[in-house]
């Protein structure tokens, strides 16, 4: 699990809408595909899936007060485009967090 922090208040749907808006145009900026991830939200979380080449979910990611918990699917941690998904999630974390930016809490 990887605990990045934000340096400013979000709450979980804001998070889901912001990934949900521009995770796939970012992701084939960095890496042009035909296919798209799902951004689907549940209670408490965020979940990215690509049912096509993927079984399962490929990072689930909760809110914990002012630090995102990403699990990223064990299955497919040196695939290229699990790589470069995670790539572009920092990068729009980053985003979302403004001036402050994130800090990386925990990796493991």
């Amino acid at each position: 699990m990887k605990t990045i922090t934000l340096h400013k208040p979000l709450n979980i749907d804001s998070i889901y809408n912001y990934l949900a808006q521009n995770l796939n145009p970012l992701f084939n900026k960095h890496k042009p595909t035909i296919f798209k991830y799902n951004v689907n939200k549940t209670a408490n979380a965020i979940e990215i899936t690509q049912p096509e080449m993927y079984e399962g979910v490929l990072f689930h990611i909760e809110l914990d007060n002012c630090r995102l918990k990403i699990t990223r699917s064990e299955h497919y941690v040196d695939d290229v485009n699990s790589l470069t998904l995670e790539s572009v999630m920092n990068e729009l974390f980053n985003d979302l967090s403004g001036k402050g930016g994130t800090d990386l809490v925990q990796e493991g």
